[in-house]
């Protein structure tokens, strides 16, 4: 009698390619929209289900994996895992895989946007076009604040803010950096100095938020250390929302306390229509977009297939998170 290929459940519509190598592995179940599953389709889909690629908007814990008796691995398309309970799934020997690396260039690139867009407030220009507002020209209409020779800080100095690190260079940038261990490749190739918090916060013009999501970095960000910076200085989050305390964080862009705030990410996600932060100028905010071009996401999608593929076929997944497991 043939073995039975386990099902795949993938929870988003993905490129074709990336579905290619999980159609000679398994019985392949996509959600048929381009919008977040609901969690009641999702327990139910999951009552026979072996392998899952899951967003980061799906929560996976342990009330998921109640209703998930046959699941053995979560392939999560995104590097950040903050959605998934991992000692929930190593309890039960269910393996998870993240996508690191694939997307660490065109993160870089949408950090290094936000930065110029709310340095030379491009979001407040665009605006201001687009309601019939143009401003008459004279020399002190629309100033924004150079980026060049600007003293930039990143919290969090891994793969992608090494790479904005790198992109710092052609902008003549000063990079202090600030991380629990010490990049001494960074220091040696890419000329960045570590600080302590205190210092990176009162030195830098631009403050970059580039760690992952934990309970010790849960509001990271807040009054004190807002207070820290300089008034003319601007802070983004390219990481995750709750990094950064949203409400003192509108307070401190209200009372000028900092020039800015550029988000990708923000706490809740998405932002409602009626959130405070929008109605500030000084506060430039993009939903999610990182890792949104279609080179990146189709990289993304087909690696977490791979490591599905390969452990369904009794191989070591590229990249497992809990290896342990395996």
């Amino acid at each position: 009698m043939a073995r039975q290929l386990p099902k795949i459940y993938v929870t988003r519509q993905l490129p074709e390619e990336a579905l290619t190598p999980l159609r000679t592995c398994g019985t392949l179940s996509v959600w048929a929209s381009d919008q977040a599953v609901s969690r009641e389709t999702l327990l139910h889909e999951l009552r026979d289900t072996g392998a899952l690629l899951s967003m980061v908007t799906e929560r996976i814990d342990d009330d998921l994996l109640d209703h998930a008796p046959q699941l053995r691995i979560v392939a999560n398309m995104a590097v950040g895992y903050d959605n998934v309970d991992v000692p929930a799934l190593t309890r039960r020997g269910v393996v998870l895989t993240n996508t690191p690396g694939v997307l660490t260039e065109t993160t870089a690139d949408l950090t290094f946007t936000l930065m110029l867009g709310i340095a030379r407030r491009i979001g407040e220009g665009e605006r201001r076009v687009r309601a019939g507002q143009w401003p008459v020209w004279s020399p002190f209409v629309f100033l924004g604040t150079d980026v060049h020779h600007a003293t930039l800080g990143i919290i969090g100095l891994g793969r992608i803010g090494a790479a904005v690190a790198r992109r710092a260079r052609g902008f003549d940038m000063r990079v202090l950096y600030h991380n629990r261990a010490r990049n001494k490749d960074a220091e040696e190739q890419l000329g960045c100095t570590w600080v302590d918090m205190d210092t990176l916060l009162g030195e830098s013009d631009f403050v970059v938020v580039l760690v992952p999501l934990s309970p010790e970095t849960r509001q990271l960000i807040s009054t004190p250390q807002l207070k820290k910076m300089k008034p003319t200085a601007f802070l983004v989050n390219a990481a995750r929302g709750p990094i950064v305390d949203p409400h003192a964080l509108y307070a401190a862009l209200r009372d000028k306390a900092i020039a800015g705030a550029a988000l990708d990410v923000t706490d809740p996600e998405p932002l409602p229509a009626d959130d405070p932060l929008l109605t500030l100028d000084n506060c430039l905010v993009v939903p999610h977009v990182g890792s949104a071009s279609i080179a990146t996401r189709t990289r993304m999608a087909t690696l977490a297939a791979e490591n599905i593929a390969a452990f369904l076929s009794g191989q070591r997944p590229p990249t497992p998170v809990n290896p342990e497991v395996l």
